[in-house]
């Protein structure tokens, strides 16, 4: 199973925060699982952090190499089918994960309702 990791949830994964859900944490931690991080999320935490948004932890990059994650460049393809999305959510962090979601082939973990509507499967966080 491919997993793409909402920001939240890899925060909360990288924290050991009980806020993740059993099922995701469970799910991130088999082996068998490929779990994927797009740099647009990466992205999305350095720009909150910086504007003090939200507490994230320095080296995030590194981070998720020691996790084994695997990173997830943005590519013209997805820019444009994100850019194309109907205009349910204006978030452009979430409209990028739908994108990639779709071309990985990918369940995004998330707790926000917004990416269904996108007919994206999820996988609570």
């Amino acid at each position: 199973m491919r997993l793409l990791l909402d920001a939240h949830a890899l925060l909360w994964w990288l924290a050991d925060d009980p806020a993740l859900s059993r099922d995701a944490r469970d799910l991130i931690a088999d082996p068998t699982n490929e779990v994927i991080v797009s740099a647009a999320t990466v992205w999305e935490i350095a720009i909150k952090r910086a504007i003090g948004k939200l507490d994230a932890p320095d080296g995030l990059a590194a981070a998720l190499e020691r996790s084994g994650f695997i990173e997830a460049p943005v590519t013209a393809a997805d820019a444009e089918r994100a850019g194309g999305l109907e205009a349910i959510h204006r978030d452009p962090f979430d409209r990028m994960m739908v994108a990639q979601a779709g071309r990985l082939r990918a369940i995004v973990v998330t707790r926000d309702p917004i990416f269904v509507l996108y007919g994206t499967e999820t996988v609570p966080a």
